[in-house]
């Protein structure tokens, strides 16, 4: 499995899922729909890339735990 780019795919999820959260949290004038769906698009072409290197299921695990917040260090300064 390649490491460094199973770590950066969970960033990239990871962000993904915080641009969602602020978009809720914060104030955003423009279409929030759009811009959430446009986020988990980009989540489920990450999920693909992730298959390449890892079972269906533990990217479903990684991905699920990036939603959660429990991915680990990426995290720590939120």
């Amino acid at each position: 499995m390649n490491q460094s780019e199973v770590a950066r795919l969970r960033e990239k999820i990871e962000l993904e899922y915080q641009a969602s959260q602020r978009v809720l949290t914060g104030f955003t004038p423009t279409a929030r729909h759009d811009f959430i769906t446009k986020r988990q698009e980009n989540i489920a072409g990450y999920f693909q890339d992730l298959t390449r290197y890892m079972s269906k299921e533990e990217a479903i695990l990684l991905v699920v735990n990036a939603e959660n917040g429990l991915s680990g260090e990426s995290n720590a300064s939120l």
